[in-house]
């Protein structure tokens, strides 16, 4: 397999990525979503500030654009591993550094939680699931988000070792777990000091002045 090969999937991988859709919903709601709450622009943020629909909003769209750049190869190939397979995941890599470093937000983005989702439930569903599971058994016991990423982020690439995914395969998967927890080294560090804040409902959005520490997504 070429280089040339990899170079279609990758950029159009990055530029899906790098949409900023948690930007452009709280822009709609006229929020500046990098100057309000924890100044992240992931599904979680935008929940905390606008509340669930607009999150939920940003996060089934996050995890389209991850679906899409790692999904479209296959679609227009035929999906013969480990072609097709790199291929998508070169795309899906670099649609989570474009959703963390977008082009159009001056290089600034979200932690890739929803965006690695949404790939790796195309290309390793079983896997996928199984750390579905994780994040919902850890976030509902804890109310952290970033505990459950954090925690979804080791399972999925250790469902995949277990499951007995091609080696490329498993040594992409735990190459985009080990980003999507260094995403999430600060709040590693306040989980470990016992100040990460806890996803709790709440009556009225906070003050978008308020900075907050993140809690993931």
């Amino acid at each position: 397999m070429s280089f040339s090969a990899y170079l279609a999937p990758t950029l159009a991988g990055y530029l899906l990525g790098a949409l900023p859709f948690g930007y452009l919903v709280a822009r709609a709601h006229g929020v500046d979503i990098f100057k309000a709450g924890s100044g992240n622009p992931g599904a979680t943020n935008v929940k905390r500030v606008l509340g669930a629909r607009a999150g939920n909003t940003v996060f089934a769209l996050d995890a389209v654009k991850g679906a899409v750049a790692a999904g479209w190869v296959g679609f227009l190939t035929a999906p013969d591993l480990p072609d097709w397979k790199l291929r998508s995941l070169a795309g899906l890599l670099a649609a989570i550094l474009g959703h963390s470093f977008s082009c159009f937000t001056r290089f600034k983005g979200g932690k890739g939680v929803a965006t690695a989702a949404g790939g790796l439930l195309v290309l390793v569903p079983a896997a996928c699931l199984l750390g579905g599971l994780v994040w919902v058994m850890a976030f509902y016991t804890t109310r952290y988000v970033s505990l459950g990423s954090i925690l979804a982020a080791v399972a999925v690439p250790a469902a995949g070792w277990l499951l007995g995914y091609p080696l490329p395969l498993n040594l992409v998967v735990t190459l985009i777990g080990a980003f999507v927890i260094f995403r999430h080294r600060d709040n590693l560090r306040r989980l470990r000091n016992g100040t990460e804040n806890r996803f709790a409902r709440k009556s009225s959005p906070p003050a978008t002045g308020d900075r907050k520490p993140d809690a993931g997504g």
